[in-house]
């Protein structure tokens, strides 16, 4: 089967209300308690596989006003939530909603399994005096697979993906199995096709997480990475250049949007993050150079093509930092574009940057993430750079192959086979983390 660059901007990229992963979670929850007669629940039981629990644990909830928690996440749909806004789902909190959510954490009538197979998995359980409502959403962040009230199917929902609930594949599933045979010369060739509607999508996409960027910038939410570069620069300890700038617009938007900030972010391949990677630095590099509208945009759609190639082979979510070696690969590549480098320089760019960030594991979605966006988007100037300057990795380097399709099937390999302990590893430290707080006393879901 084929695809156009119109099905990858459709399936790759689209408006996310805060963390995807506990978006999800809430996404499950205010499914099954859509099928209730009324919104009084006695108690709330949730499964999820160990990403979606790693990636949950400690960001902040876009809406809720600083709460944290994959509990209070799921509280927060089931109370407040709107499943036909998909990734939006907590677009519509309010203080009402907000206040139902914190009674039913204080009575503690919510609780968390974490499954042991790996794999993106929620399954949702609402009790609500007879009645029994239950959500299933499985391979990615929205697609709800089944719902059932009273252990009977609901069918003909709005909200079931009918093609996985009959058994077959989703979408994106075939999309990626297309993706991952393409050259870079393909991807080159699909910008091309991009139509005015397309570039008008992706100047959206730039809005949006500029609007988290500026508010970060402005306020410091999070951990105020962007802010703290804004002030460097005013106090003329670092230089105003394409890197620092890249990191200082990225970071900042990344800081906005872990720190709960009440603005959607265009997501590139299931995740807001990789899109304020895609997106951002190539923006900020575009003030110094020459350039036109369509260029930059064409750049940044490129950014998106390579970005959800590179996701198809390492996966949804695993212990690699996606924002580095699939969304910084992305805007390594969209860069080199916008400066005028070819399928070659390209390639020297996307090999420079993942011998660069390999390494950058996923320790969970949360304040901090912004240092590694910031790392990111300044490793994507640079990489370009070098690579338009004709310093490039070797082949005989490490995991880097003999083609930007080798190089990435090698990272795929790493992700899936190379990293299996590793984020276990890193799962149990922070429950670790959580446990040891909780006994102390001193843990809140404020």
């Amino acid at each position: 089967m084929t695809f156009t660059v119109k099905d990858i901007l459709k399936m790759e990229v689209a408006l996310a209300f805060g963390c995807t992963e506990p978006v999800a979670i809430a996404l499950g929850a205010a499914a099954a308690a859509s099928l209730l007669p009324k919104k009084e629940f006695d108690t709330i039981e949730i499964w999820i596989d160990p990403n979606i629990y790693k990636n949950g644990m400690a960001v902040t909830i876009a809406g809720s006003g600083g709460m944290q928690g994959l509990d209070t996440a799921s509280a927060l749909g089931a109370c407040g939530g709107d499943p036909s806004k998909g990734l939006e789902v907590l677009a519509g909190l309010n203080d009402e909603s907000i206040k139902e959510a914190n009674q039913l954490l204080d009575a503690g009538r919510i609780k968390v399994n974490l499954r042991k197979e790996s794999g993106l998995y929620v399954q949702t359980k609402i009790t609500a005096g007879t009645d029994v409502a239950e959500s299933l959403i499985v391979e990615l962040h929205d697609n709800i697979v089944s719902l059932k009230l009273n252990e009977k199917t609901v069918h003909n929902s709005p909200l079931v993906s009918t093609t996985t609930a009959d058994g077959g594949k989703h979408p994106l599933a075939e999309l990626e199995a297309w993706l991952i045979k393409l050259t870079l010369d393909d991807m080159l060739d699909l910008t091309d096709d991009l139509d005015d509607a397309d570039l008008a999508f992706l100047e959206e996409g730039v809005t949006h997480n500029l609007a988290l960027a500026k508010h970060g910038l402005k306020h410091g939410t999070g951990l105020g990475i962007g802010k703290a570069i804004d002030r460097l620069l005013k106090q003329k300890l670092l230089v105003k250049d394409m890197s620092t700038s890249a990191k200082k617009l990225t970071s900042a938007a990344a800081d906005a949007r872990m720190g709960g900030v009440n603005l959607p972010a265009m997501s590139s391949a299931g995740s807001g993050n990789h899109g304020l990677t895609a997106i951002l630095p190539i923006w900020a590099v575009k003030d110094f150079i020459d350039h036109d509208r369509e260029t930059v945009l064409k750049a940044i759609g490129l950014s998106h093509i390579i970005t959800a190639y590179i996701k198809a082979h390492t996966g949804r979510l695993s212990a690699v930092c996606g924002c580095s070696i699939a969304a910084g690969a992305g805007a390594t590549a969209g860069i080199t574009y916008l400066m005028g480098g070819d399928a070659r320089h390209m390639e020297g760019a996307i090999k420079n940057i993942l011998e660069d960030l390999a390494g950058v594991i996923c320790d969970g979605a949360k304040a901090g993430c912004a240092i590694k966006l910031n790392t990111a988007a300044g490793a994507a100037v640079q990489a370009a750079l070098f690579s338009l300057q004709g310093v490039n990795v070797q082949d005989t380097d490490g995991i880097i192959g003999d083609s930007t399709q080798k190089t990435i099937q090698n990272m795929g390999q790493l992700s899936h086979q190379g990293m299996i302990e590793t984020d276990k590893t890193i799962l149990k430290i922070m429950l670790e983390k959580q446990m040891s707080r909780e006994k102390a006393g001193n843990y809140s879901k404020e």
